[in-house]
């Protein structure tokens, strides 16, 4: 979305919800703090509205500096594979829940929105977690010898 064009907060809050993501602004914004702070976007321009300042955002330039190696799918594949059967188990113990509470036809595609919702929270929740000089840092204790 940013790739594209710059935005403001409202401005991608508004097609979120044109493309049925229905979020808060002020969740909006707190997910561009945390983007921001990962260096995966920046503030491009900031201009005074009636009293008013708007930030537009745009993704950063670090970003598309890095490609990914030939060989990522082979490097990475067990890492893809373990992670793509939790991701299924989930999707698949998401199902029944989206059926019994709804008397309605069920959406097939409810499922895969509830699973987008948790592995985004998911990655924002690791992300604020491994800030430096974060006492929360996600990274695992070493083993002490004995």
């Amino acid at each position: 979305m940013l790739y594209k064009k710059l935005l403001t907060a409202a401005q991608i809050c508004h097609q979120l919800k044109k493309s049925g993501h229905v979020k808060a602004l002020t969740t909006v914004r707190h997910h561009l703090d945390i983007l921001k702070e990962a260096g995966l976007i920046e503030i491009a321009k900031i201009e005074e509205t009636r009293g008013a300042i708007k930030k537009y955002y745009s993704t950063s330039t670090k970003l598309l500096g890095y490609n990914v190696p030939e060989d990522f799918d082979t490097k990475y594949s067990s890492a893809i594979k373990n992670t793509s059967k939790k991701l299924e188990d989930v999707l698949d113990a998401l199902a029944p829940k989206a059926t019994l509470k709804s008397k309605q036809k069920p959406d097939p595609l409810y499922s895969q929105y509830v699973l987008m919702e948790i592995v985004n929270r998911a990655m924002t929740r690791v992300m604020e977690r491994s800030k430096p000089g974060n006492p929360g840092k996600s990274s695992k204790p070493k083993k002490q010898k004995t």
